[in-house]
């Protein structure tokens, strides 16, 4: 019989692929397009060459096989060449760091040798004893270096020594060790593997590992690598392109034909490696996953080939996009055919305190400047300055026409879909109008985006996006965490009597007109937000939650309020519930004396201790309190709960809600409670239509044109103005052509319009022509606007009264809890993104409530039934029903169909037996409606399925045993303690027989 074990399966074919025995390197090569031009021929050619590890001339207790070493050093240093017993020198350099390892750490002795391997160290071998460098690898001419492949390799004796299944070595030095493992016991997985490196090897034998580049482990289903002590939970997988499945040999010897290749391991190495301090000030060792590489190659290979001068990077909320900037501008500098150019990374926010510099600094990257001034930029970029220069968009917005005509700038700019709004972006092109552009959003970018992918999608992508790394698979690679939502159902009674009594007793002299203006003010959300019982009852929600489900795993909370004065009330609220070291509030102020916040203002410094407290496990600080600030680029693995109680949509949701999902040790999701009912936005907040991307940058062509035109309109309202008359002269003229409110109301209109096309065509170049009369036209506007609506001192004198009337009379019925949580993991996510929403409503009713019921379409009673189920699809796609008691009302309307069927003909109905809650469902449901229902109508039509026998209704035990599987899927399984909703779902499975 034939045996599969892990020598003869996964250790056979990790060998047989990296030393091509298929000959499939060359039809595997779908990268060529990321390299040098003329490093492609040399390649494909590139293979490791398999030698037994008793065969390689070494002692067992050597990490370097020296006699390839002393080789190499020949081979490629000709100041060696002439001399060759300098070669001792360099070795005895090398053999010191591996003895170094107990007293400098691991990852220190790593970084040592990293920078012999990349060239980095010099010798004074010159003629004069001038240093020069030593190279111990050729990464100009690859088929230089020496590639072998080996396994089972000794260290460090032969008897009861470490054994490695698999070493890949480069000129004799061991740059990758893999751990295989059988791919046919159930109970052994990749881990195992990886935990072998890290927990045992790594430990007990550091020495091996000082040259490491990587390390890797599979039991043939799983690939996945890391970098010396890096934490088995983030060592990832390696895909390319479009095929990312995982399970079997095939998939792993794919990752492996893709990213052990020769040319890739020493691209990593050269280009893709960091060394940083962690706020610990421990040093790591990061290296690049596979969406960075394959984005920061797809940027460099555009930027060497000249074209195309754009592209649209799109990786999901946590995924490391600030890493992939740090990498591609490494590789950008250090690239020999660009010339020594400017790289530029370009951040949205006012300072440039952000994730991006912080990444940039820990990674301690050479030649990095920030310009935290337009001066800086300005004169950096006049004197042709070659560095990284980190800036913010803001800066370019005085910027005046062209700082620089260079075409070796090449500019990244972060979250791209907000920083190219209005005119910045525009200036910013004009500043540099031959550099390269690249757009990284961590967002998707939905229907409204035009101008994002105008300004970065580049016509030769086929999707509008050079590089797209999305939700799911962030949350397939385990990058990022899925988030569960608890919806929490704070229902407010506002007694409207009391406030009509009160207000009509207040207001007796004001105008009908101010007293309606002076209602609707009061009744502003704001208003009922902060109300001080409401208050109270969410901030006891958020410490019972919070001290049940969240801080027994050691994690944090985020507490996100409707503006600065709730984060005082949260804040003081919470003081009271649980002590003032347990929360802080971290928001904008101003801190001057007319400040009233000022007392809650911190430095730069004394946030970042702040935050530093919060990341760390042992600090007591357990709550920041928020309202816009960490919303977007707080990074804090540890934070796992956030409690919303703030309106928000679109990027902005989306980007508040992932500063819970980063990977950390127990963690297994981000948990997003939400007080407001917001979460049924999550998937507008996802609304990213592919198709209709190519639509979006022909609808710009159609904006461009009508742009002359709505320019025509809106100067037409001044005739023989002059517009270069500056002063209240000149908006006196103009403002005399617009005579009374009707005027006025017409141009501004028409202004409206040209405003619209203005927003979603900028930045480009197309609007240069009209932009003095755009911003002529704009301060016009400005100065006949009426002040924002009447009454506005009444509203000063009045205000506070109407606010503590409105709070007098808001009593809190209940906070519940019990709502249906969404989970959001990526087969969820699928499933929302692919929801069609069914818009058009069919004018005549069609009865479809059953695929059976064309029969009796014109039988009263189900007419009457199609009528309800028609509402009831209104209700549901008008947002007025909850899905909780959207399915109540189904499951009702369920129960009478069925009723009725019976009438009809009982015995053809039983017959096919047919779900109908399933199929009423399926004509009601909409975009909106969350997931999880359909998996609740699904499991109470499977119970009508299994209990089909003719009177169980009639037997206790039938109905208890109908009753049991019911509590299971409602109570149980789904978490709803809903008598009403367990009452009507057994009410519609008593119908069937």
């Amino acid at each position: 019989m034939t045996y599969f074990n892990e020598e003869n399966t996964v250790e056979q074919l990790v060998l047989d692929t990296l030393t091509d025995k298929d000959s499939q390197w060359c039809v595997a090569e779908p990268q060529a397009d990321y390299l040098d031009s003329r490093l492609t021929p040399q390649i494909l050619n590139l293979k490791w060459h398999f030698v037994p590890a008793e065969e390689l001339p070494r002692q067992h207790s050597d990490v370097l096989v020296e006699s390839m070493v002393r080789d190499a050093l020949i081979r490629l240093n000709p100041e060696i060449k002439a001399q060759p017993d300098r070669v001792d020198e360099v070795l005895y350099r090398l053999r010191t760091i591996p003895l170094s390892v107990q007293s400098e750490g691991l990852v220190r002795a790593n970084e040592l040798f990293a920078e012999w391997l990349r060239g980095e160290k010099s010798m004074p071998f010159g003629e004069r004893g001038e240093h020069t460098p030593v190279r111990l690898i050729d990464f100009d001419d690859l088929s230089n270096n020496d590639y072998v492949v080996t396994n089972q390799w000794v260290y460090p004796v032969k008897e009861g020594g470490r054994r490695f299944d698999i070493i890949m070595l480069v000129n004799g030095i061991p740059l990758v060790i893999g751990e295989a493992k059988t791919p046919v016991r159930p109970a052994v997985t990749w881990v195992d593997g990886a935990s072998d490196i890290h927990n045992g090897y790594e430990q007990s034998v550091p020495q091996m590992f000082v040259p490491n580049v990587l390390s890797f482990a599979t039991e043939g289903k799983c690939y996945r690598y890391g970098s010396v002590r890096m934490p088995i939970d983030i060592w990832g997988p390696w895909h390319e392109g479009e095929n990312k499945s995982e399970g079997t040999l095939a998939d792993v010897q794919r990752s492996i034909r893709s990213m052990l290749r020769p040319h890739v391991v020493l691209d990593i190495l050269q280009n893709f490696t960091l060394f940083a301090t962690d706020k610990k000030h421990r040093r790591i060792k990061i290296i690049c996953r596979y969406q960075q590489y394959e984005a920061a190659n797809l940027m460099v290979a555009r930027v060497v080939k000249g074209y195309p001068k754009k592209g649209l990077i799109w990786h999901f909320q946590g995924s490391g996009k600030s890493l992939l900037m740090v990498f591609a501008a490494q590789k950008l500098r250090m690239h020999h055919q660009l010339g020594n150019p400017t790289v530029m990374i370009v951040v949205d926010r006012i300072d440039l305190d952000t994730q991006i510099t912080a990444t940039f600094n820990a990674a301690d990257t050479p030649n990095m400047i920030g310009a935290a001034t337009r001066q800086e930029l300005q004169s950096l970029l006049a004197a042709d300055t070659r560095k990284i220069i980190i800036t913010t968009i803001h800066k370019f917005g005085e910027a005046d026409g062209c700082l620089n005509e260079r075409s070796n700038i090449i500019v990244m700019v972060d979250e791209a879909h907000r920083t190219q709004e209005g005119d910045l972006g525009r200036k910013m092109r004009d500043a540099l109008p031959n550099a390269f552009l690249f757009g990284l959003t961590g967002t998707p970018i939905n229907k409204r985006d035009r101008n994002t992918f105008w300004a970065f999608g580049a016509d030769e992508d086929e999707q509008g996006y050079m590089s797209r790394y999305s939700f799911q698979d962030s949350i397939r690679d385990k990058a990022t965490l899925p988030l569960h939502f608890e919806a929490v159902d704070v229902k407010l009674h506002i007694d409207k009597d009391a406030i009509d009594e009160a207000y009509a007793q207040m207001t007796d002299q004001l105008s009908e007109e101010d007293k309606d203006d002076l209602a609707k003010r009061a009744a502003k959300m704001a208003v009922l937000i902060k109300a001080p019982t409401r208050v109270q009852a969410i901030c006891q929600h958020i410490v019972s939650h919070y001290q049940e489900k969240v801080e027994p795993n050691g994690f944090k909370a985020q507490v996100v309020t409707f503006d600065r004065e709730c984060c005082v009330l949260y804040k003081r609220a919470l003081d009271e519930l649980v002590g003032p070291e347990t929360s802080a509030i971290v928001m904008h102020t101003q801190g001057g004396k007319g400040d009233e916040y000022a007392e809650w203002k911190l430095s730069k410094d004394e946030e970042e201790k702040l935050l530093d407290r919060f990341r760390d496990s042992e600090d007591p600080l357990k709550f920041l309190i928020v309202t816009s600030k960490l919303l977007t680029g707080f990074d804090a693995p540890i934070l796992q709960v956030m409690y919303l109680d703030k309106p928000m949509k679109d990027h902005n949701l989306l980007q508040a809600i992932c500063r819970t999902n980063r990977v950390y040790s127990g963690k297994t999701h981000g948990l997003i409670v939400d007080y407001l009912g917001i979460f049924d936005d999550v998937a507008t907040a996802l609304d990213f239509d592919e198709k209709a991307v190519q639509k979006v940058i022909t609808n710009l062509d159609e904006l461009k044109k009508e742009l002359p035109g709505q320019v025509s309109k809106c100067l037409a309202f001044f005739p023989g103005v002059d517009r270069t008359v500056g002063g209240y002269e000149g908006l006196i003229a103009a403002q005399d052509c617009l005579p009374d409110n009707e005027t006025r109301d017409s141009f501004a209109a028409e202004y409206s319009v040209l405003s619209r096309l203005w927003e979603a065509l900028s930045p480009d170049p197309c609007l240069g022509p009209y932009k003095t009369d755009y911003k002529w036209l704009t301060q016009v506007y400005e100065s006949v606007k009426p002040p924002s609506g009447n009454g506005k001192l009444l509203w000063h004198t009045l205000g506070a009264k109407t606010i503590e009337l409105v709070h007098e009379n808001v009593h809190l019925e209940t906070v519940r809890d019990d709502l249906d949580p969404l989970v959001m993991d990526a087969e969820v996510l699928e499933e929302l993104l692919d929801a069609k929403n069914p818009e058009k409503k069919s004018k005549e009713i069609e009865i479809k409530i059953i695929a059976r019921l064309h029969k009796h379409k014109d039988n009263p009673k189900f007419v009457a039934l199609g009528e309800r189920l028609e509402k009831l699809k209104e209700r549901h796609e008008q947002g007025l029903l909850h899905s909780l008691d959207f399915l109540k009302e189904l499951l009702t309307l369920a129960k009478e169909v069925v009723q009725a069927e019976k009438q009809v003909d009982p015995v053809d109905e039983q017959a096919k037996a047919k779900a109908a809650l399933t199929e009423l469902f399926a004509e009601v449901k909409n975009g909106k409606t969350p997931v999880v229902v359909e998996r609740i109508v699904a499991d109470i039509d499977e119970i009508v399925r299994l209990v089909r026998f003719p009177g169980w209704q009639d037997t206790k035990a039938g109905e208890r045993e109908v009753q049991k599987a019911l509590r299971k899927v409602i109570y149980v399984k789904y978490k709803i303690k809903d008598q009403d909703l367990f009452d009507k779902a057994f009410g519609y499975i008593r119908q069937y027989y």
